[in-house]
């Protein structure tokens, strides 16, 4: 038998009836972009634990739809490997969704790509307010600094802290949180004494920390990034003995579940504002601690895991509003309308912002049995982005 020609009908047909039998089989593509090597590497652990970990809370498919999640390595904040990592989850892998993004540089690189590609893409970490006004493909289920810090400065003015220093790390999100605390701590009668702003390559905090130290204010109000920074700053504050001399310390992220051991017993009585801890009582909560642990015993449930969770939540509703057929413009239409109760508390999505409406709770760092926890002090209630209100 004389084998088929390749151009013959047969061979033809018989390739287009396995391209159509592959798109009926085609899976829901979702590419989540993160550092997955180098010294922030923990935030792709961190994601992929939160990601798969809701997908198999919903059995492994959402919306009925069998679903691929590919992992792209953006290392640390490099604009220019996350644009060139989302072309290619993009036009190459044809991703339908895409979710990650630790910093803001590189959530800013992929908004033209996702916008022209109309990608929906949910943002699991990165935190200045400006990134969803880039592209109306973006959602975000993690948070932004005037979120978190225009409620903790009301509380400091009103627990008579008049006089504060602030030291943020010389990027987007800490170019925020600065300008969140001075507006709201102004309003609320508060006196800046020094601004400080320090370089995300910085590996000596002493220098910053003794003008801290010298500057007369009452307390610090501080913004790092997860990871080395944040390790290396908060030693600093206590090696340097800041709490002693009555410096208090203020902050967001800082007591981070996935750095808080580290810390010891010199952590004790911190305060920081967020929108998560993992000592959360409610049953949305307890259901996401177990799913994380049943994937890896070792998981960590902190706000990038959360973040992670609550972003697939958000693709799940979005494949279900458009039967898993890629419609980003419908996607998005649905992500406008979405509320639902989070392991953080109830949540929505602003549909203006295509941001996350959620509380804010006053916590402080104590001991539970061994280990240490955020407990929260207090709620201040649900929080738009204050940031796009400005």
């Amino acid at each position: 038998m004389k084998p088929c020609p390749r151009g013959g009908a047969a061979a033809l047909s018989a390739a287009l009836a396995f391209a159509s039998f592959g798109a009926t089989a085609q899976p829901v593509r979702i590419g989540i972009v993160g550092p997955f090597s180098g010294p922030f590497a923990h935030y792709g652990t961190l994601f992929r634990n939160g990601a798969e970990a809701y997908l198999a809370s919903q059995g492994g498919k959402l919306a009925g739809k069998e679903v691929e999640l590919i992992y792209r390595d953006s290392g640390g904040p490099n604009p220019g490997q996350a644009k060139t990592l989302a072309q290619e989850l993009i036009v190459k892998d044809k991703v339908d969704y895409l979710g990650g993004f630790v910093f803001t540089p590189n959530a800013f690189a992929v908004a033209p790509l996702i916008q022209q590609s109309q990608t929906p893409t949910v943002i699991f970490n990165a935190a200045t307010s400006a990134i969803t006004e880039k592209s109306e493909f973006f959602v975000r289920t993690s948070y932004t600094l005037w979120q978190v810090t225009v409620p903790l400065a009301q509380w400091a003015a009103k627990n008579n802290l008049r006089k504060v220093v602030t030291a943020v790390t010389d990027y987007g999100p800490g170019l925020d949180a600065e300008a969140a605390w001075k507006s709201e701590f102004a309003k609320q009668g508060g006196t800046v004494v020094e601004s400080i702003r320090m370089p995300i390559a910085t590996t000596d905090f002493a220098p910053f920390v003794q003008r801290i130290k010298a500057s007369g204010a009452q307390a610090v109000y501080t913004f790092l990034p997860g990871g080395p920074p944040n390790l290396g700053f908060v030693k600093a504050y206590t090696e340097n003995g800041l709490a002693k001399a009555g410096i208090k310390f203020l902050g967001t992220a800082e007591m981070d579940e996935f750095d808080l051991q580290k810390f010891g017993d010199s952590a004790l009585g911190l305060t920081t504002a967020f929108h998560y801890s993992a000592a959360h009582d409610s049953p949305a909560n307890r259901k996401f601690v177990e799913a994380l642990t049943r994937r890896d015993p070792n998981a960590v449930a902190n706000y990038a895991s959360v973040g992670a969770w609550d972003g697939m939540a958000v693709i799940h509703r979005m494949i279900e509003a458009t039967g898993g057929q890629k419609d980003g413009l419908k996607a998005i239409a649905a992500a406008r309308t979405l509320q639902w109760e989070s392991p953080r508390g109830p949540v929505r999505i602003d549909p203006k912002t295509r941001h996350i409406v959620q509380n804010v709770y006053l916590r402080k760092v104590e001991k539970a049995g061994a280990q240490l926890i955020n407990k929260e002090e207090q709620n201040f209630g649900p929080q738009a982005d204050h940031g796009l209100e400005k």
